[in-house]
């Protein structure tokens, strides 16, 4: 079974800013994003916006909160929106620029809930706001994932990278994988708890 590869069309269109009357966590973001958030979550919980305001700020950011607070979106929702708003200034250029490394039995559903959905969703809000889709790409590299496949992303990149610690190992000692790794400028590191202190982590 191949590898799922996520993608949608390319834009050259500035979205604009979102704003409200009170800030409600969303103010960050573009108004694309903010529209498909309200449209399909509702309000963000407190570790969002918690998270939001740290990520903003550059700083290395640690989400510790109950299971359905809305962990992994808060951290893929920032990546999605700076790729987005870059889209919009010019055509993104194939490069991976976000790793998100994930224990392999929580990826499936992660990808589908957490990157999919707002990926086509927030493309979809793009258009609606009289834009074309951003044109970021998603593409996940596992021990399943076919070696076309594999071959495919080193010359293709994706904007952004899902793997397992394992296959991130294979990455990193791998010329073409190092490659690949070497524009990333965002890392999520999921499931942390499962993985800090065995040898996945390490």
């Amino acid at each position: 079974m191949s590898a799922p590869t996520l993608t949608s069309s390319v834009t050259n269109v500035r979205v604009p800013t979102h704003s409200d009357c009170e800030p409600t966590g969303l103010d960050q973001f573009c108004q694309a994003t903010a529209q498909w958030f309200e449209q399909n979550i509702g309000a963000p919980t407190p570790c969002q916006i918690q998270a939001w305001d740290a990520i903003a700020s550059g700083e290395h950011t640690l989400i510790a909160a109950p299971t359905g607070s809305g962990k992994t979106l808060a951290a893929f929702l920032c990546a999605i929106d700076k790729l987005v708003r870059e889209s919009q200034a010019t055509p993104l250029t194939e490069a991976a620029r976000v790793l998100y490394v994930s224990p392999l039995k929580a990826l499936s559903n992660d990808i589908e809930r957490n990157l999919a959905a707002p990926l086509g969703g927030i493309g979809d809000a793009v258009v609606g706001l009289g834009g074309r889709a951003p044109g970021v790409r998603a593409a996940v590299r596992t021990g399943d994932t076919p070696p076309a496949v594999r071959q495919a992303m080193l010359r293709h990149a994706p904007h952004m990278v899902v793997t397992t610690p394992e296959s991130l190992y294979l990455l990193l000692t791998s010329e073409g994988g190092r490659g690949l790794l070497s524009t990333i400028d965002t890392v999520i590191v999921d499931e942390i708890h499962a993985l800090a202190d065995n040898k996945r982590g390490a």
